[in-house]
């Protein structure tokens, strides 16, 4: 039985480039919401992996796929034997204000919607999907807040999780988003701050990376992150490399993500 009131999904006939989308009803959002899904053109494949990928502000379930081409960088890095088939799940953050940080707040659930509703959707609606699906999570600005964030909070449920560019607490939304930070704030019990839910999970973490380019306005706030992690002995992988907070960026080290996945997948 389905976890949903209402299902769409595209139809085979018309759709292109191994992209699949689906709608669904969910009470976390009050509403529908939208996920794009990349599926391996590979026969017979079963529970295979399901990478949540998550969007930064502005975005929406598509753009990873048309600013990034991550759907062509996964197929090709599969084709050359790098990387083993997995599932690519974009969905929107809820479309709440310039964004919603994957949080509860408003009187909707931004972060069951990711760690439960989007996962059960690609379940039930893709064939090479099930239950025993090895999950990963990672994302981009605050899509990389919401995976950080939301593999520490959740470390039994992703194998590894990964992220670009990341803020890593809810007080670094003020530099691109209008409003106002306390409606990130309505859940008191709800910690905003990566490094925190890291420590208080220390001991049953996911398998952990994250990288920033050198000219990002956010990457003092990594290097204090990895620096933290460091100091408290939490295993992790921290990288820099060139760039700034933008698309280019990410097209080129979305690769190094799923390469990492892949090492963990059993």
């Amino acid at each position: 039985m389905s976890k949903f009131r209402t299902t769409e999904i595209s139809n085979p006939e018309f759709e292109s480039n191994n992209l699949r989308f689906i709608t669904v009803k969910t009470s976390n959002l009050k509403g529908r919401g939208d996920i794009c899904v990349f599926v391996p053109p590979i026969k017979n494949l079963q529970d295979t992996p399901i990478v949540t990928l998550l969007h930064g502000v502005y975005g929406s379930a598509w753009i990873w796929t048309h600013k990034a081409g991550v759907h062509f960088t996964a197929l090709k890095l599969m084709e050359e034997g790098l990387i083993k088939p997995m599932i690519l799940a974009m969905p929107s953050d809820g479309l709440w204000g310039d964004g919603s940080a994957y949080l509860p707040h408003n009187e909707k659930n931004f972060e069951n919607w990711i760690v439960e509703d989007v996962v059960n959707a690609v379940i039930e609606n893709i064939d090479c999907a099930s239950e025993k699906s090895d999950l990963f999570i990672a994302g981009l600005s605050m899509g990389g807040y919401g995976a950080l964030r939301l593999g520490a909070k959740y470390p039994k449920k992703y194998k590894a999780i990964s992220g670009h560019s990341s803020i890593t607490n809810i007080n670094q939304m003020k530099f691109f988003v209008e409003e106002n930070e306390a409606n990130y704030n309505q859940e008191k019990s709800i910690n905003e701050d990566v490094f925190q839910l890291m420590l208080q999970h220390k001991n049953n973490l996911p398998s952990i990376r994250f990288d920033c380019g050198a000219d990002d306005l956010l990457i003092d706030f990594n290097r204090t992150l990895h620096q933290k992690l460091t100091s408290e002995n939490i295993p992790h992988i921290y990288e820099e490399f060139k760039g700034k907070h933008e698309w280019s960026y990410w097209q080129e080290h979305i690769k190094d993500t799923l390469l990492f996945f892949n090492k963990t997948i059993t």
